[in-house]
């Protein structure tokens, strides 16, 4: 006997909700929210920002949903989760190459695998704006936020333009999650903005957390995202008396894209927990 199908409906994400928001620029994102908690701390919700949302805000949702339920083992409590994206199925469109990414001449950039042009790119410098002066307040707007336990998490060229965030506007968010940064897409761009950044804790008080992930079989890839990585956690991790605290993290048997779910799970763990 064949079993009957009466009801079909579309899946949504608990607790969540989507708007369109068109920056200043002219640039329209698909905003992913979701409040996780019935009521927020004494202090406000935590609240992270999430890149490449069409990729991996469910992933980032469920996560914390779940190991919310129980946070005297886990130590993740309510959060706001912010995802931001575009409007389109795909998980990764071209736009992003332009958000994330810093301008650079053609000749600099890196062969594509398939031969063709690479996407607009050189757009991170407005892409933070966006984010700082237009997303935020109206965030802040909707949802008690605890200003002093915001994270940004990306990953690939989200994960550079977390490090372009971190070392021209370190003040932005407390907690930095790069995940398999493609710093060879504009490594000299980010060398100098780190020694930027080194320069001005001179004089600069501090309070940063920075998360570098990578999946171990990143080793074989032939940018050096693993290595380039890694070097820059060794040469930040010098900065611990300023204020600067940074992990390094290695998913073992995970390549570019699988190490995903993982970063997501540490990622949630590292931003939520004090």
């Amino acid at each position: 006997m064949t079993a009957s199908i009466n009801d079909r409906r579309e899946v949504t994400i608990p607790l969540t909700e989507q708007r369109v928001m068109r920056s200043r620029a002219g640039n329209e994102y698909q905003i992913s929210v979701a409040k996780l908690g019935e009521k927020p701390p004494p202090s406000g919700y935590p609240v992270i920002y999430l890149l490449d949302a069409n990729a991996v805000f469910g992933t980032m949702v469920e996560a914390v949903r779940v190991q919310a339920r129980r946070p005297e083992k886990t130590g993740v409590g309510p959060a706001v989760i912010v995802g931001i994206g575009y409007r389109t199925a795909e998980p990764f469109p071209p736009a992003r190459h332009y958000d994330f990414t810093m301008p650079v001449s053609a000749t600099e950039l890196p062969p594509r695998p398939d031969g063709k042009a690479w996407p607009e790119h050189g757009g991170a410098e407005a892409f933070l704006n966006f984010i700082e002066e237009e997303l935020k307040p109206m965030i802040e707007r909707e949802f008690k936020i605890d200003r002093t336990r915001q994270t940004i998490v990306g990953h690939s060229l989200g994960g550079l333009f977390v490090l372009h965030a971190l070392f021209n506007k370190p003040g932005a968010f407390r907690t930095y999650v790069a995940g398999s940064p493609s710093i060879h897409w504009n490594k000299q761009h980010i060398l100098d903005a780190e020694r930027k950044f080194v320069s001005r804790l001179e004089h600069e008080n501090i309070d940063v957390r920075i998360l570098l992930a990578v999946g171990e079989l990143e080793k074989r890839h032939k940018s050096r995202v693993h290595d380039n990585a890694r070097e820059l956690s060794e040469r930040l991790s010098t900065l611990a008396s300023r204020g600067v605290r940074v992990e390094f993290k290695e998913f073992e048997g995970e390549d570019h894209v699988s190490v995903l779910p993982a970063l997501i799970s540490r990622a949630v763990r590292f931003a939520l927990s004090r």
